[in-house]
């Protein structure tokens, strides 16, 4: 009896893994219906060569592995959220605007007016979020607040297929389609020629880095404050380095909520995307069910990474639920195009717009990221090197929110920055080679 129940076992898990590997090649094709249809008729006829010398009662016995490995696969096909995109509902501290932009791109938009005391600085400011594809967090649309009570005409807008914007064709997310998306927001905003200061954080800073280089948008960008940069090209994808201080991943109770990746077609799905069997655009899961069905659980040790050891028991909530939104597909697809794309340091080195880099002490992101963009771009006036913070510089504790907006304010006023200047280009080496 043991020697049976492990004979079908075996069977089993040898049709699961033709499932897989059918999955694989047929990437996903018809929700995984392919793969699925391809493996029931692979087990159905061994199951019948199995049987066909058995006795009548026997004949039975080799089905029963090709019944349990549909049922298990079966699990991958159907769908558990919704397949039309469910955009979240409006938030109740600022009204979101839809501006359809010249690229095609329609994108969801947030304006904070400055508050009406005190000094107003007057280049609007535009805020470009990390991500790449997803919403601007609830944790985020504060700090945006506090600018705007400093003085500044803030303005944000989530990147098409996040948040609240409009979904594109998969095969049109792409990292110079940012960087236009951004040029077209920045001449709609600034119509009569007007300029506009940018901050861009993490991916928001890879989309500003590369804007930089682009004199076409490098023309209505007065200064530049980049936060935290992913890596700007190819090369600099490629290139190894080291991060800051100790993050909170690995130390941080395990996020809480409710997880797509605890489902079997969803694991399935997002596991296979992240490794490279399967391409974004698979016909597993379609874009919008991929976004309904990503939770803020999902990024697990990622959002415990962009905080510092010392926060590990007292990260806040970045998002709400009902707010939160992600795209892991068009997020890999951004990035691959990231790391496909040629060497940005000819162009950026003709860059003559004032910018700023700001790094976090407890970074997650690779240091020479950061550094990349200080050797290559001329026109870096400041390196201000933020102590106490994870790759999220603004989180709510202890004060570096006003920190942060402190920095901000300072450059874009073009007033004494709070902290030293540091790393400078001629101290490169040694800050590579401080743990601190």
């Amino acid at each position: 009896m043991t020697g049976r129940l492990l004979l079908a076992l075996t069977a089993t898990a040898a049709l699961t893994v033709v499932f897989l590997l059918v999955l694989v090649l047929t990437d996903g094709a018809a929700s995984g219906l392919a793969a699925w249809l391809t493996t029931l008729g692979a087990g159905c006829a061994a199951a019948l060569w199995r049987s066909r010398r058995r006795t009548r009662a026997a004949r039975f016995v080799p089905w029963a592995p090709v019944a349990l490995a549909a049922a298990l696969t079966a699990t991958v096909c159907v769908p558990t959220a919704p397949t039309t995109r469910q955009y979240p509902p409006a938030l109740p501290f600022v009204t979101t605007q839809h501006w359809s932009l010249s690229t095609g791109s329609r994108v969801a938009v947030y304006h904070y007016p400055p508050a009406p005391s005190g000094a107003r600085h007057p280049i609007p400011l535009v805020y470009l979020h990390g991500g790449p594809v997803r919403g601007i967090s609830v944790l985020d649309h504060g700090f945006l607040q506090l600018l705007a009570r400093r003085g500044h005409d803030v303005y944000a807008y989530e990147q098409a297929g996040g948040g609240r914007s409009d979904l594109l064709p998969m095969e049109q997310y792409s990292i110079s389609r940012s960087v236009r998306d951004l040029g077209a927001f920045l001449q709609r905003l600034g119509r009569g020629g007007g300029q506009a200061d940018v901050l861009g954080f993490s991916g928001g800073g890879v989309v500003l880095t590369r804007a930089l280089a682009d004199p076409t948008v490098a023309s209505r960008l007065h200064r530049a404050v980049i936060a935290e940069p992913g890596p700007m090209d190819g090369p600099t994808a490629r290139i190894s380095g080291h991060r800051g201080r100790p993050s909170a991943r690995g130390l941080a109770p395990a996020a809480a909520g409710p997880r797509s990746t605890r489902i079997p077609r969803y694991a399935v799905a997002f596991g296979l995307m992240r490794l490279g069997l399967l391409t974004p655009g698979t016909g597993l899961i379609g874009q919008a069910e991929s976004v309904n069905a990503f939770k803020a659980a999902d990024l697990g040790s990622d959002t415990a990474s962009a905080y510092c050891a010392r926060d590990a028991h007292r990260i806040p909530s970045e998002d709400s639920a009902r707010n939160f939104t992600f795209s892991a597909a068009a997020s890999l697809r951004v990035q691959q195009t990231v790391k496909d794309s040629p060497s940005l340091a000819p162009q950026l080195r003709r860059s003559k717009t004032p910018a700023m880099l700001m790094i976090a002490e407890c970074s997650s992101q690779l240091r020479q990221w950061a550094i990349a963009v200080l050797a290559g771009d001329p026109a870096v006036r400041r390196t201000q090197y933020m102590p106490g913070v994870g790759h999220h510089m603004w989180n709510g504790l202890a004060g570096n929110d006003d920190r942060a907006a402190a920095v901000v304010t300072a450059f874009l006023r073009d007033e004494p920055a709070p902290l030293p200047d540091y790393p400078t280009r001629e101290g490169v080496a040694a800050f590579l080679r401080d743990r601190r």
